[in-house]
């Protein structure tokens, strides 16, 4: 039986699967099982979910943590709003155009994109700017995969990304059209949308992702704030120059195109040396220093030479 998390109201944790059950059955169920289940209704039968060994050892967040505080502004701008707004989206079915500086653009559906593609377990630290922090474990894939089936050209330099547009059901799209310019819009330079930390996830804790956490497909980039990693993406565009991105639209010197995690950068309201993890004592949480790439250390060499401050 799949075990499903409401996208209409935050978990309560009467609800929550605890973390050994999770695992036992994830070893029964498997990552084709997570795949076939969520998106076609297929039976059971697959290995059993690989865990990636880029991930952490840390202990991750509850589910009621990590479905219940959010930011997605297509479902309003409070922490609570995307989990009580976001079951309305329907996210089948569901398309993913691939073009631009590419030899072979495609538009995919999404559940013939996913099946040739090994899903795996990839628990990340991710870190938020407004001080917040979670570790999540994601099932997904590299976004290098998704990239290198279109064979990107050599003129290629950017990727852009694009969310579904829809305000029908997407209420935030219509109630705060000053604040973002819809759709939301994203980026990363080639290499680090290539490199094997940056994923596309289709999941968490094993199952297909909710609503409010990106369904069905997001972003997730562990060594930046968490405004990069954007949600319900329709659209991958490559392209030669840096593309605009939304959140660097609206405040150029708060949001930088970089967004990378840094403790020697402040934004312009608030330090970013030290962060709270959310389900860890809330406000009165104790503080843990931020780590220079959010502790991965291995994207360094992307940025010699580059500096940090000047390229937020």
């Amino acid at each position: 039986m799949l075990i499903r998390v409401s996208t209409d109201r935050p978990v309560a944790s009467s609800e929550i699967t605890p973390r050994a059950a999770w695992l036992n059955r994830r070893d029964v169920l498997g990552a084709g099982a997570a795949l076939g289940l969520g998106f076609a209704g297929v039976s059971a039968t697959a290995a059993p979910t690989p865990r990636s060994p880029l991930s952490t050892d840390e202990k991750p967040n509850r589910l009621s943590d990590i479905t219940g505080y959010n930011n997605f502004y297509e479902f309003g701008v409070g922490k609570s709003d995307p989990a009580a707004n976001a079951g309305r989206l329907k996210t089948r079915p569901w398309t993913l155009r691939i073009d631009g500086l590419v030899d072979k653009p495609a538009d995919y559906a999404l559940e013939d994109f996913l099946k040739p593609l090994t899903l795996e377990e990839r628990i990340y630290r991710m870190r938020c700017v407004e001080g917040w922090s979670m570790v999540i474990p994601w099932l997904g894939f590299p976004l290098a995969d998704a990239i290198s089936r279109a064979q990107p050209q050599s003129a290629a330099k950017y990727v852009a990304f694009e969310t579904l547009y829809r305000p029908d059901e997407m209420s935030g799209q219509r109630g705060f059209p000053r604040i973002i310019p819809w759709p939301y819009r994203e980026g990363l330079r080639l290499d680090e949308a290539m490199h094997p930390l940056t994923i596309l996830a289709t999941g968490l804790y094993g199952e297909p992702l909710p609503n409010q956490n990106g369904a069905p497909l997001r972003l997730v980039v562990p060594w930046k704030y968490g405004f990069k990693g954007i949600k319900s993406i329709v659209r991958l565009t490559l392209v030669a120059e840096q593309p605009p991105t939304s959140w660097s639209m609206i405040g150029p010197d708060e949001y930088g195109f970089f967004a990378n995690v840094n403790p020697n950068v402040d934004h312009p309201r608030w330090s970013q040396a030290t962060e709270r993890r959310i389900g860890e004592g809330g406000l009165f949480a104790k503080r843990l220093k931020t780590q220079m790439f959010n502790g991965y250390d291995s994207v360094a060499s992307l940025y010699s030479g580059l500096d940090l401050r000047a390229n937020y």
